[in-house]
This record gives structure tokens, C-alpha cells and sequence, in this order.
């Protein structure tokens, strides 16, 4: 009885401690945006309701109000890919703001998602070749990468597998001094080490392809699927 007693007194107190560091890690958290994409049917603004009023420009060929899977959500719909012409307002563009860049904090980028597709950029802020540096989540073959790169180099991790199984997804990445972390649906899946630096330029933040692109020299890269929820955080 007394072993038994033990034990159980053990578990409850790993459980505290598990509850009381994922609490503190929440309360750590600081937003930046938060887009729950939860518009009616033919919105143009996408709210942020973090209070920072970071709104953004929903392009006119993106479904809003769409109910799947018990969730409103945005539908980006397919598109041919890297085939002209460009689609501009196939995307939703938030006009630059120094709380959409990583700096040199701690920085986490979280969506919710759902698509079968096997190709797309699904949010970034600038792309390759931008002054400053970029971040950006894609989706090739249906496997979500998340990459930082800023004035340190360039890191980014993977799911590893593909997730487009036509099921809602949550991917956080989470970009600190010396690595990127990735977390899929709650559960912590994998960390690289490695400095990327400050990251902060003058681009839009753009969700479902580019923002900078003409399907012949640069492509679009976008993105087909369902987007339900995108929060950014200083951590």
C-alpha cells in the first residue's frame, strides 16, 4: 500500500510539474496576430484579434465562410501550378508591420490547415532573395517545411511525412537564438539547431503563395486547401 501510495504521489507530482512548465510556456507567449479566418462569406479583411489590428487584404478569388469539418475556414482553390498567368488575388496580403518579423526574439509561427494537395507556399513574410531575410512555411509533396532565414544563415525543419490527408493539421514552428522547433498537432516533433539571426524586412505577410511573382520567372507557388486558423507570437 505504501509503494502503491508512493507511486501515485511520484505521478502526480511529474503531472504538476508537466502542467505547470506547459502553463508557464503559454503565459510566455505574447501574440502578435491572431487571424481566426472565422469571416462570413465574401469578406475582404481578415481580422486580427490579438488587439494589434494587424488586418489583412483578402484577395478576391479566396472562399471565406466556409464550413468543413465542424470549422470556418478560408478555401484557397487549386490552381495549375507554375503555369501563367499570375492569380494576385488567388492570396491575402497583410501590409508590413514590425510585429510580423522575427527580429532577433524567440518567434512562433502556428496554422491550421487542411488540403490534399502536394504543392504550395502556405504563409511567408518576403521570399528568397528579400532584403532582410524571410520565414515561410511550404507544403512540397504534402510535407509541411518551415524555414528561417535571416542575418545568421538559415535553418528549417519538416513533418517528415506528408500530412495532406485531407484532415485538419496544426504545425507550430518556433524559432529561438540557436534552433527551430516543430510541434504537429500538439505533440513536439522535432528541433535543428542553428542561428539565423535578425529577420526583419519590408515585405507583406502573405498567406497561400507569393507576393512577388509572374508564373514565368518567379512562380507562385500556391497554395490549394483550407486554412483555418494562422497566429503569430513573440515567445
Amino acid at each position: 500500500m505504501f509503494r502503491l501510495r508512493s507511486t501515485l504521489a511520484a505521478a502526480a507530482c511529474v503531472g504538476l510539474i508537466v502542467a505547470t512548465a506547459t502553463a508557464a510556456q503559454a503565459a510566455a507567449n505574447t501574440p502578435m496576430a491572431i487571424w481566426e479566418m472565422n469571416e462570413g462569406v465574401g469578406a475582404l479583411t481578415m481580422i486580427d484579434s490579438s488587439g494589434n489590428g494587424l488586418h489583412g487584404n483578402i484577395g478576391n478569388e479566396v472562399l471565406t465562410g466556409e464550413v468543413t469539418g465542424g470549422e470556418t475556414a478560408y478555401r484557397f482553390t487549386r490552381l495549375a501550378p507554375n503555369t501563367p498567368p499570375a492569380h494576385p488575388e488567388h492570396i491575402i496580403r497583410v501590409p508590413d508591420n514590425s510585429r510580423l518579423d522575427p527580429g532577433t526574439r524567440d518567434f512562433a509561427v502556428t496554422i491550421r490547415y487542411r488540403t490534399t494537395a502536394s504543392f504550395g507556399n502556405m504563409i511567408q513574410k518576403g521570399q528568397s532573395g528579400a532584403q532582410g531575410g524571410y520565414f515561410k512555411f511550404q507544403n512540397p509533396k504534402g510535407v509541411v517545411q518551415c524555414m528561417f532565414r535571416g542575418s545568421a544563415g538559415q535553418n528549417g525543419v519538416s513533418t517528415g511525412r506528408a500530412l495532406n490527408d485531407g484532415q485538419w493539421h496544426t504545425i507550430r514552428c518556433e524559432r529561438t537564438a540557436t534552433s527551430v522547433a516543430m510541434w504537429i498537432d500538439g505533440v513536439f516533433h522535432t528541433r535543428k539547431s542553428g542561428a539565423t539571426g535578425n529577420i526583419s524586412n519590408t515585405w507583406p505577410l502573405t498567406i497561400g503563395g507569393k507576393h512577388n511573382c509572374d508564373q514565368i520567372e518567379v512562380t507562385c507557388d500556391y497554395f490549394a486547401g483550407l486554412f483555418a486558423r494562422v497566429q503569430l507570437d513573440a515567445t
